[in-house]
């Protein structure tokens, strides 16, 4: 959370001997996965840990330890934190933001077993092509839906421009930066400004557009 506000949510599977864990080291290996995932923006940094287990803001403290919490224990040692207790029932937007409306639909696949059919089909995509030459043809699309031009004219129109173009053009500041496209950036990302069409364009894309990842109902 940035302000109070949630700006990214991750998870994964169990994998199989995480199935055996008890609830304890389960909620504690989600700790560690956090971290992990988002070592290079709190590896250095004072931060707050919220987790919906409560036994957890113990942890530090318990005598009685395996192996494995040993192990986990000495990682967190690494970072600087608080951890604070928040109640599971109260954290129902992350869930909810990482579920697309499709889930609930069963969608069945249907394996075909008429290889006459296969083969025809194989003879289709290759009777045309010579057999001393086999040509593969790879393509690549990248996605850009909110332009460079859109976030650099956003940019030029923020009353903070100028003082942060002076910053980026001091030495004495390198966490400003100037880049070849003339967008500000700060410790290398790009500065969004306070432009609320920006933003609310941004946030479009983030949560409602084909390609996001997170989408919002």
């Amino acid at each position: 959370m940035q302000e109070g506000k949630v700006i990214a949510y991750a998870s994964r599977q169990l994998k199989i001997h995480e199935k055996n864990y008890p609830t304890h080291d389960l909620e504690l290996a989600a700790v560690v996965f956090a971290l992990k995932i988002w070592r290079h923006y709190l590896y250095g940094e004072r931060f707050v840990l919220f987790t919906d287990h409560k036994s957890l803001k113990y942890i530090f403290t318990q005598k009685e330890l395996n192996m494995r919490q040993r192990r986990w224990l000495e990682f967190l040692k690494d970072y600087d934190f608080s951890l604070e207790y928040h109640p599971g029932k109260a954290n129902v937007v992350a869930d909810a933001l990482s579920r697309r409306g499709s889930d609930s639909e069963v969608v069945t696949c249907h394996m075909t077993h008429d290889y006459s059919l296969l083969e025809a089909v194989e003879r289709i995509c290759t009777d045309d092509i010579p057999t001393d030459t086999r040509v593969i043809i790879c393509g690549q699309m990248r996605t850009q839906t909110v332009s460079i031009h859109s976030v650099l004219e956003g940019q030029q129109t923020d009353e903070q421009y100028q003082k942060f173009l002076g910053l980026a053009q001091s030495s004495d500041h390198p966490d400003w930066s100037q880049s070849t496209d003339s967008c500000l950036r700060f410790r290398g990302r790009l500065w969004i400004p306070s432009v609320a069409e920006l933003c609310d364009e941004i946030l479009y894309e983030a949560h409602r557009s084909r390609f996001t990842v997170h989408p919002a109902d």
